[in-house]
């Protein structure tokens, strides 16, 4: 795994082997960042990545200058690994990682983020219920930007708050915007 881009760009890491972490594909990611600074100024930004995983998208967003990176992950051995990569890149007084569940953590939610990412497990039986609780909880700041990473089965075009939809495979991105005021 690497960071595409960005102040860090080239970087590798290795997550740990027993990670229950499916983490994004340099591919996919590569493809999800091109999108993203075409659509936003990523510099200072504040963030929030639902189902941090490795980390791998926070490393991302801060290589990139982002300000604020909230991780949410519930996994010990994955907040480990992310605690020691976030400071060999220098980055761990931006990042602010939250464990525990995540959809505890959003109905709790008072706090709002320019840009919000969630790479939930894809069998997650309750997938569709984040993008309602992104919107329903006020969670997008004005102009912010949700992106939610899913498999085909799922389709979000529906949603009254969906842009557009990048397919990399069986990696489907559904970018969500919330208007400015």
């Amino acid at each position: 795994m690497r960071i595409v881009g960005g102040e860090f760009s080239g970087r590798r890491f290795s997550p740990p082997t027993n990670t229950p972490a499916r983490p994004t594909t340099d591919v996919a990611k590569e493809g999800l960042f091109n999108i993203l600074e075409n659509m936003m100024d990523l510099e200072d930004i504040k963030t929030c990545d639902l189902f941090g995983g490795t980390g791998s998208i926070s490393y991302e967003l801060a290589s990139r200058g982002a300000g604020e990176l909230v991780l949410i992950e519930r996994d010990l051995g994955n907040i480990d690994f992310i605690k020691k990569t976030s400071k060999a890149l220098g980055i761990s007084d931006k990042l602010e990682i939250i464990r525990g569940d995540v959809f505890k953590f959003m109905k709790q939610s008072s706090e709002q983020y320019d840009f919000i990412f969630a790479g939930p497990p894809y069998a997650l039986q309750n997938i569709d219920d984040i993008p309602v609780l992104v919107f329903e909880k006020n969670m997008l700041a004005p102009s912010g930007i949700f992106v939610l990473e899913h498999t085909p089965r799922n389709d979000y075009q529906q949603h009254p708050r969906f842009t557009k939809m990048k397919n990399y495979g069986t990696t489907i991105f559904s970018f969500f915007t919330q208007p400015s005021e």
